[in-house]
């Protein structure tokens, strides 16, 4: 008999649900129709404008940093990519984005709950009429009412189930759901541009550390040189072939370079210490592996740098832009669907009884289905207020993915410009360099043959050694260059741990 009562009632509630689920068809709101078409002559064209022969439209490879082949880079990368602080700060973000559309999609549906009461009263003497009375006669209708007899104690026991529910009439909450996945999705672009940041980061300080230690080590030999040339000079000067002047040129010359030593080595140590917290380790913790100098790794000869087309589909940022204007989008639809009516169900299913032999008879059962109108149909114009400002916002993410799309294109062209100026300008500093080495050989044959000095020989050595020193920081640009055009192409990101 009771079950029969409780599935009477719960078909009455799913029959009335149902009713009004099917009333909510309309979602309001602008629909979202993608993104605007942002410079289609630039993407058109299938090439970049700043391209060179030494680069080629083939697919770029994510691990850019690979195709630099060094050893110990690649080892950074990968300890960065495992263990930097900037990814799990990230990673936190994308996490609590995907809670919060889990809970806009929760929020669809109904809120439930269930109560459970036991009452117990003492120190009663008598009742009269109604009071306690009626209580216990609503929860055992047909038995004897406490009026009629004399009790000190009275128990009261209710077990009840209650649900909320408000229904999704003009698509509100829909548009809430789109609103929060859109909002997790660029999220996860923010981790995959964290990414791209951090493996051009490590890569511009390892660069930048071995160009230093590079710099370090000819400074020593320069100063080398300058001591003999000044021992020399200094001799001569004794014999009366040179001047004072001579020797004081020298030794001002030769402090300076040593002066310069000790900046040096400052400028080495905070590499270390970029590179140590990059990979998420305290300051130090590299020093003795990097400790030993090595040569600036250089880019390949020949680089893959795909289409513009295909940098606008790649860069994280650029797909970020992208998800928070659907993000802002929907964002509308949910204000305008606050001008109608809410319709929210209350329903309540309970048990009621005075005693447990009770619990299996047929009295105490009650339930209760209300359906609760609200509306506000005269806020002077408040309502009205948040969809402009929801409609301004998705206006300026709309302007703020044209900016972005803008300049994803004129990093990757600069960076090409850049790119292939440096390896120009390289081209030419070797050119001096061979030029020097050959007046080094030249000078020391002249040397053994009586026509030439020691003291020519030494300053064509000095010269040398300031020819390489400008061809190891031409290098290492050409390095850096190459390391920036990985990441205005949008590489270096993976779906590692999302």
């Amino acid at each position: 008999m009771r079950l029969m009562r409780v599935h009477s009632a719960l078909s009455r509630v799913f029959t009335l649900t149902a009713g009004c689920t099917a009333l909510a068809a309309c979602v309001v709101g602008p629909n979202y129709a993608g993104p605007p078409t942002v410079a289609p002559e630039a993407v058109s064209g299938g090439h970049f404008r700043r391209a060179t022969p030494d680069t080629s439209v083939d697919a770029p490879a994510a691990r850019w940093w690979v195709a630099i082949d060094d050893a110990e880079l690649d080892r950074l990368e990968d300890e960065a990519l495992a263990a930097s602080p900037d990814l799990e700060v990230a990673r936190a973000r994308l996490h609590r984005s995907r809670a919060g559309m889990q809970q806009q999609r929760a929020n669809r549906l109904p809120n439930t709950g269930s109560s459970a009461l036991y009452l117990r009263t003492e120190g009663v003497t008598s009742f009269v009429g109604g009071g306690l009375a009626a209580v216990s006669s609503a929860i055992r209708p047909g038995q004897t009412t406490e009026a009629e007899r004399l009790t000190d104690t009275l128990d009261l026991y209710d077990v009840g189930f209650d649900a909320t529910w408000e229904l999704d009439l003009f698509g509100g909450q829909a548009r809430a759901v789109e609103g929060a996945k859109a909002g997790a999705q660029a999220s996860e672009a923010d981790l995959r541009d964290a990414q791209v940041t951090l493996t051009a980061e490590v890569a511009q300080a390892y660069v930048r550390l071995r160009d230093l230690q590079q710099c370090q080590a000819l400074s020593r030999q320069d100063a080398a040189i300058e001591a003999q040339l000044l021992a020399l000079t200094q001799a001569r000067r004794a014999g009366g072939t040179s001047s004072e002047l001579d020797v004081e040129r020298l030794n001002d010359q030769l402090e300076t370079t040593r002066a310069g030593l000790e900046p040096l080595q400052a400028q080495i140590t905070e590499q270390f210490d970029r590179l140590a917290t990059l990979l998420g380790r305290p300051p130090g913790a590299l020093d003795v592996d990097l400790t030993p100098s090595a040569a600036v790794p250089l880019p390949p000869v020949q680089v893959a740098v795909g289409d513009p087309a295909a940098v606008l589909r790649r860069r994280p940022d650029i797909r970020a832009a992208e998800r928070r204007l659907q993000q802002q989008t929907a964002l509308i639809g949910q204000r305008t669907a606050d001008l109608f009516p809410k319709v929210t169900l209350i329903g309540n299913v309970g048990f009621g009884f005075s005693d447990l032999s009770s619990l299996l008879e047929g009295g105490g059962f009650s339930y209760a289905v209300a359906p609760i109108l609200q509306w506000s149909p005269f806020d002077f114009g408040r309502t009205q207020a948040r969809i402009d400002q929801a409609r301004a916002s998705r206006d300026e993410a709309m302007a703020e993915y044209r900016r972005t799309v803008l300049n994803a294109l004129k990093d990757a062209e600069t960076a090409l410009s850049r790119y292939a100026r440096q390896r120009e300008n390289l081209t030419g500093l070797l050119r001096v360099k061979a030029s020097a080495d050959r007046a080094a050989r030249l000078t020391a044959v002249r040397v053994l043959g009586g026509t030439a000095t020691k003291l020519d020989a030494l300053q064509a050595e000095r010269r040398r050694v300031q020819t390489q020193t400008n061809v190891a920081d031409g290098r290492a640009e050409l390095t850096q260059d190459y390391v920036s055009l990985q990441k205005s192409l949008g590489l270096g990101w993976s779906s590692l741990r999302p």
